[in-house]
């Protein structure tokens, strides 16, 4: 098989919170004083959103939009290992599949929802896109917002869950970043030529529209009790082709909104 890189979409942006954002640190300890349910931060302590949970997100709603989840197209993740129900994604062989092509292949065999067994090594190509770190905007947090914030960062919402025979309650709280916070997003999709056939425009396509199916879904947890509406907001598109990376050319842009909904592209 012959790759060849032909360019690289650069998409920079900023990741609007409509509403209050949780994306848990996935810390099972609990402090005496403590919140039950912290938000991952950096070496700061700022909260930021990983480029694991925005990819895998975007990748999920794309799985169900193109039609992939499907027991036949379905392969057992963590359950391999620890012989757990485990979790479920899509990967397959076909080479033209876009979620695969934009999203990557786990090489090797594996096991399918189904019980079969399939080996996607033949399969593998370089994965397209690369989602980075967004990192928190601090200004977009005002003094006015800090005013009303439990934290210096973050708030905390509790809930309630009531025991339907004995009114029991159960309280418990979750922190999340507030509604306005902003974070400096990147996305970088690669343009490939793969025995020939070159990518062209297709995937960055792909990858817009993942975003407008995350800002209409959620990201994070809790998403059907609130949290996790995001917006893409001062987004930008820039094109950098091969002959870039070895001359003084200047990467090109050839889209940019002040909205995802007003993106011409």
């Amino acid at each position: 098989m012959d790759v060849i890189l032909k360019g690289k979409y650069i998409v920079k942006c900023k990741i609007k919170a409509v509403t209050g954002l949780h994306i848990g640190e996935g810390n099972n300890s609990l402090e005496i004083g403590g919140i039950d349910n912290a938000v991952v931060k950096d070496a700061e302590g700022k909260p930021y959103i990983p480029g694991s949970s925005l990819k895998g997100k975007m990748r999920s709603l794309m799985e169900f939009a193109e039609g992939k989840v499907k027991d036949e197209l379905l392969v057992v993740t963590k359950g391999e290992r620890d012989g757990t129900s485990g979790i479920h994604i899509h990967i397959c062989g076909d080479e033209d599949c876009v979620v695969c092509g934009l999203f990557g292949r786990n090489h090797g065999k594996h096991k399918l929802k189904n019980g079969e067994e399939r080996d996607f090594t033949d399969a593998v190509l370089p994965t397209r896109l690369i989602v980075r770190d967004a990192k928190l905007i601090k200004k977009s947090i005002t003094d006015k917002m800090k005013e009303n914030l439990d934290l210096e960062w973050t708030e905390v919402k509790f809930e309630n869950n009531i025991d339907r025979i004995t009114s029991k309650a159960n309280p418990r709280q979750s922190e999340r970043v507030p509604a306005g916070a902003e974070f400096e997003a990147e996305f970088v999709v690669n343009r490939l030529k793969v025995d020939g056939e070159d990518d062209g425009d297709l995937y960055i396509k792909k990858l817009i529209q993942a975003m407008r199916l995350l800002e209409d879904d959620y990201l994070g947890g809790q998403g059907t009790r609130g949290n996790g509406k995001v917006q893409f907001v001062d987004i930008k598109i820039f094109y950098k082709d091969r002959d870039a990376y070895f001359t003084q050319k200047q990467p090109q842009v050839i889209a940019e909104a002040a909205a995802l909904k007003n993106l011409q592209f």
